[in-house]
Formats: C-alpha cells, sequence, structure tokens
C-alpha cells in the first residue's frame, strides 16, 4: 500500500471521524490522493463523466426515490395501512404484524429503507403507541428492522448500485430479493409473536373479516406497481431503468389522479426533497467514482484475490468471513459507500471462488441493511428518532431480538445459496 493510498484513507477517515457528509469525506480523501501523487485533479472529473456516462442504469435512483416520495406524499401509505390491520391486526401484537406486513408490500414501491421508515414506518408507530399496548421503543424497534426489508424486495436502490460495480443482472437480482425479503418478514414475525406471547400484549381493535375484500379493493391499484414493475423487466417490455420510469409515472396517476391525493403544491415539495435525495446519493456516487479508480491503480482487488487463493479459502469460509466485514462496517458506514467503494474489492475473489455475483449482492446487500440498524451507527435507528422524537437508548433496548433474528436469516441465505437463487434460476439466470 503506497503512502499516497494511505494519506487518502487517512484523510477519508479523519473527516467521517469528525462528522463531516461521508461523501465529502470522500471526494476529499480522492483528490488528495491525486495531489500528493502529482497527479492531474482534472482526472476526477473524467473518472465521474466517464463513470455517468457507462452508467445509465443510475437513472434509476432518482426515479425510484421519487416513486417512493410520490407514495409517501399519496394517501396510498393510508389505503395500504388500513388493508394491513384487515388482515393481520386481529393477533396478538398485531399492530407489531402489521407494522412488517406494511414494510412488504411498500417494500415493492419504494426501493429505500429511509423512505420506509420516514413514511409509513411513522404512522404504524403513531397507530402502535396509541393503542397503549406497546412502548414507544418497541413500536419504533420493529419499525427499524422492518424497514431494512424495503431495498431487499424491488424494486432496489441499493441492488441498482451494485450491479453497477459488478455487472451483474439487475433483473436477476431483483428477482433473487423477493424470497430473502420474504424470510426478512417471517423471522420478524416470528420474533414480534414471541415476545408479544411473552409480554403478554393485549390484542388490538380488530376489523371484522367481512371488511377485508373492501380494503383489499381499495389497496388493490398500489399492490399493482411491484408486479408492473417485473412484467416489464421480464416480459421484454422496459429495460429495467425503463421500468422505474414506468413504476414512477404509474405512482404519479394513482396519487394524483386515481386517489386524487396529491395537490400541485405538494407535488412541488415532491420533487424538491427528491432532488435533494438524489444529489445526497449522487456526491456518494461520484466520490466513488474516483476512489474506486484510486483502489484499481493500486491494485487492491486484485492482491486480496492472489492472497486469498494463496491460503486456499473455500467459498463458504470466503462468504462467512467477508459477511463479518460488512457487519463490523456496516456499524460505522452507510450502505451506500460500503455497496460503491468496498464490495468492488472483493468481487475478483467471488470470480475467482465461482461464487454466483447475484447471490453475493444479494446477501452484500441483506448485510448492509442490517447495518442499517446495529448500533451505535445504524442510520435507521436515527431517522427515527429525529421524525418521532423517540429517545434513541429505548429503541437501542428493543432492538436486539430483532437484529439477532435478521442475522439468523443472513447466515440461512449464505448456507442454503437457493434462498437468493431459486427464483433467478425461474427465470433463465445462469448462475
Amino acid at each position: 500500500m503506497s503512502t499516497e493510498l494511505l494519506i487518502c484513507i487517512g484523510v477519508l477517515f479523519g473527516l467521517a471521524a469528525a462528522g463531516a457528509p461521508i461523501s465529502y469525506a470522500i471526494l476529499i480523501g480522492s483528490l488528495s490522493y491525486l495531489a500528493t501523487k502529482d497527479l492531474d485533479l482534472s482526472l476526477a472529473g473524467s473518472q465521474i463523466l466517464e463513470g455517468l456516462f457507462q452508467g445509465f442504469v443510475l437513472l434509476a435512483v432518482p426515479l425510484f426515490i421519487l416513486a417512493a416520495n410520490i407514495m409517501n406524499a399519496g394517501s396510498i401509505s393510508d389505503r395500504l395501512l388500513r388493508f394491513c390491520v384487515a388482515a393481520v391486526g386481529r393477533f396478538r401484537g398485531g399492530l407489531g404484524h402489521v407494522n412488517v406486513v406494511a414494510s412488504l408490500i411498500f417494500s415493492g414501491m419504494s426501493g429505500s429503507a429511509v423512505a420506509d421508515a420516514a413514511g409509513i414506518g411513522k404512522i404504524t408507530i403513531g397507530m402502535m403507541t396509541r393503542s397503549g399496548h406497546y412502548t414507544p421503543g418497541y413500536a419504533a424497534a420493529i419499525t427499524a428492522a422492518s424497514a431494512t426489508i424495503g431495498p431487499i424486495i424491488p424494486p432496489s436502490i441499493p441492488m441498482v448500485l451494485y450491479a453497477l460495480v459488478s455487472k451483474a443482472s439487475i433483473g436477476a437480482l431483483f428477482l433473487g430479493g423477493i424470497i430473502p425479503g420474504l424470510v426478512m418478514g417471517l423471522v420478524l414475525m416470528a420474533m414480534n409473536a414471541r415476545i408479544a406471547a411473552k409480554r403478554d400484549f393485549l390484542i388490538d381493535e380488530t376489523i371484522p373479516l367481512s371488511e377485508l375484500p373492501r380494503h383489499a379493493f381499495n389497496a388493490f391499484p398500489a399492490l399493482l406497481m411491484p408486479a408492473i414493475l417485473l412484467y416489464g423487466i421480464y416480459g421484454g417490455v422496459t429495460t429495467p431503468t425503463e421500468a422505474a420510469a414506468v413504476a414512477t409515472l404509474y405512482a404519479l396517476l394513482l396519487a394524483a389522479f386515481f386517489y386524487r391525493a396529491l395537490s400541485i403544491g405538494t407535488l412541488y415539495s415532491v420533487f424538491v426533497e427528491s432532488a435533494r435525495s438524489s444529489a445526497a446519493v449522487g456526491l456518494v456516487i461520484g466520490g466513488a467514482f474516483i476512489l474506486n479508480y484510486i483502489i484499481a491503480e493500486e491494485g487492491i482487488p486484485n492482491q486480496i484475490a492472489a492472497g486469498l487463493q494463496g491460503l486456499d479459502i473455500s467459498p463458504l469460509a470466503f462468504l462467512i468471513a467477508v459477511n463479518l466485514f460488512i457487519l463490523l462496517l456496516g456499524c460505522v458506514l452507510d450502505a451506500t459507500t460500503i455497496i460503491l467503494v468496498i464490495i468492488p474489492l472483493f468481487l475478483p475473489t467471488c470470480a475467482a471462488l465461482k461464487i454466483d455475483l447475484v447471490h453475493f449482492g444479494v446477501v452484500a446487500v441483506v448485510n448492509c441493511m442490517i447495518g442499517l440498524i446495529t448500533p451505535p451507527y445504524g442510520i435507521l435507528l436515527f431517522v427515527i428518532n429525529a421524525v418521532t422524537r423517540i429517545p434513541l437508548n429505548e429503541i437501542i433496548r428493543e432492538i436486539w431480538p430483532f437484529l439477532i433474528a435478521l442475522l439468523a436469516a443472513l447466515f440461512a441465505m449464505i448456507l442454503f445459496p437457493d434462498i437468493v437463487l431459486w427464483l433467478p434460476r425461474q427465470f433463465g439466470h445462469a448462475g
């Protein structure tokens, strides 16, 4: 490792530790490498432009962000919640189950854990605390845990970013996330049921089964979005990026004309907020393009691959080791940085060990999402604390059982690749 790279890493982590936005830390750290290496600083601009020109798929990111914000701004979230309450709210710990099922459904529309937590999650926390059956900390914890499902079931912004750095099929990644997302939902509901029985939660006020068809009918147009997205991709009608545009247009038409819940003023606010969120992600992506050039220039991925091959490590041992590493990084780094900067280091080794890139990518994204609720940094914990004012220590105290359940699901995905790969193989993925 060269002195210039050490300076780059030192500047990056020093700025991050000082509280600077991670995008600025990456950009300044990368520029410090170019400066100390006596390279032309314009190289930074050329790497960003080259990455953007070759990354048409990146257009899907702002489109998915916009779709999620439109869903939150309209009455779509409310209709989905009423359907979830009617379907699973009748059991002990019912609103906890509603929380998880709502996240499962909303994940098929947003592709963002933060959008899930700050949008429909805020509403479910209010429902749980108003019922008087759940502590604010418990309501916030299960909301944070269920929001991790958002980027696993398609559409998924992190999987789009992983496809960018790995060249893996976005369609296969989207399909590969469906069963893992359902598994995550099931283990969270099982843990909620166990805690509800242990603490003897009262049964919440239920909606009669006779009203379930009406609520299902009201929610049905919103439930069609993931189906439209996947049909567009696998029916050969659209590319993944075009499917993101279609999904966004569908969300807009649904909220504005079908449900009539979106005014011009609200739409303007949605566009502004979506532009800000997209710009924040874009800064990280731009910095990652430069940093990835630096890492490739230093030959770090090939050195890692050669070193691991010399150890004669098995694919399973490699997957477990890398996932433990990502899990530790998830405590201090955000998912976008891990996917764009850290994961590319291991891709040559995956190829050498014949590890399917779709399996590796889905498992890595699940791992990054678990990092979002892992103390001390877990960004979702801070998001929910910010939007609800529930004390952070209360949320952290209640998050541990759900964190353990999700880690068990992650370990199962590592041990049994078919959890990820069965569905893509049914659609012709050759991994």
